[in-house]
């Protein structure tokens, strides 16, 4: 297996792809996005070690944003490799016209609750209709929970892991330190995967996302192999601390709604992350919604015409995280 490295300044730092190629099929795991400075390093990654776009035969997407698969159609196009992603992404990876609308009528709806202030929502907006990180659309295969992909001298069992997008999927292996995992965006080695604003098609996105968490805690994964920046060694401590830090950040709203008063996720959001700009108008606010939405749920808070408030009477926190 190598380890195939990229720049990414759009989104959360260097993307990693995986190249399977000890074996008659040559497989890829996730693309960079489809920007010309992406595509020649790709080129150059794969020719230092005697391969070029041509040569691949198949490529397993973790999930649909473009930082994953922006380079997916084009490197198809060159070589006829079958493109496998989760059922719930493929349509948004295939670039689907009603799938696309649906995913931007659920947005504009979530900006106007959120309470993003029309400036920013038209900067948002401008950033999200910029699809020079998109190459041409692939045609897929759809795969779902439990399927096996033939990944040459390795077989890549399908785990759906939805929260940060709706067909998220790690692919575990039989590996050199033991069972291991693609695990695209679902862990990270330093920041905490976005849940809320990744993917505006996802319901109850933390408890979503908190169940995959405990899912792969429970997997006892050897080491996994990110979408962004390094190895993780211990997935299992990694997935426990993303949900004590959700937990902290779950305890940190009730603080700002009792100092605040009732508040609007985009009110929230200034106070976790500041002033935003670029695609952060989508997460920061999409985080604290996916915070507040869980609270909802299990009676901390309430919604109201003024924003959420504290509920007076209202189950320990960690009672439901």
């Amino acid at each position: 297996m190598h380890v195939l490295t990229f720049g990414n300044h759009e989104f959360e730092g260097r993307n990693n792809a995986y190249l399977l190629s000890d074996t008659g099929t040559v497989t890829l795991v996730d693309t960079g996005i489809a920007t010309p400075r992406i595509r020649e390093q790709f080129a150059t990654e794969l020719h230092e070690r005697g391969l070029g776009f041509a040569d691949i035969d198949q490529i397993v997407l973790t999930h649909w944003h473009p930082d994953h698969t922006g380079l997916a159609g084009d490197i198809q196009a060159q070589s006829g490799a079958t493109v496998y992603v989760h059922e719930a992404d493929a349509p948004l990876v295939r670039r689907d016209p009603d799938a696309l609308d649906e995913l931007h009528d659920r947005q504009r709806v979530y900006f106007d609750e959120w309470g993003i202030p029309p400036a920013a929502q038209d900067e948002l907006r401008s950033a999200l209709a910029d699809d020079h990180l998109v190459g041409q659309p692939p045609t897929v295969q759809s795969i779902a929970e439990g399927a096996t992909i033939d990944g040459g001298a390795r077989d890549l069992r399908v785990l759906h892991a939805p929260g940060h997008a709706a067909g998220l999927c790690c692919f575990a292996f039989d590996g050199d330190s033991g069972r291991e995992a693609f695990v695209g965006d679902a862990i990270l080695p330093k920041y905490t995967p976005n849940v809320g604003g990744a993917d505006a098609r996802v319901d109850a996105p933390l408890a979503t996302y908190l169940d995959t968490l405990e899912r792969l805690a429970n997997q006892e994964f050897a080491r996994v192999w990110p979408g962004h920046r390094d190895v993780i060694e211990n997935p299992t401590a990694r997935a426990r601390e993303i949900i004590a830090h959700h937990r902290e950040r779950a305890s940190r709203i009730l603080d700002i709604l009792r100092e605040a008063g009732p508040a609007d996720a985009w009110t929230v959001s200034a106070h976790l992350f500041g002033e935003l700009e670029g695609i952060h108008i989508l997460h920061g606010p999409g985080e604290a919604y996916a915070h507040l939405d869980h609270l909802d749920r299990h009676g901390l808070v309430e919604r109201t015409e003024d924003g959420y408030r504290v509920r007076p009477e209202r189950p320990a926190l960690e009672a439901i995280m």
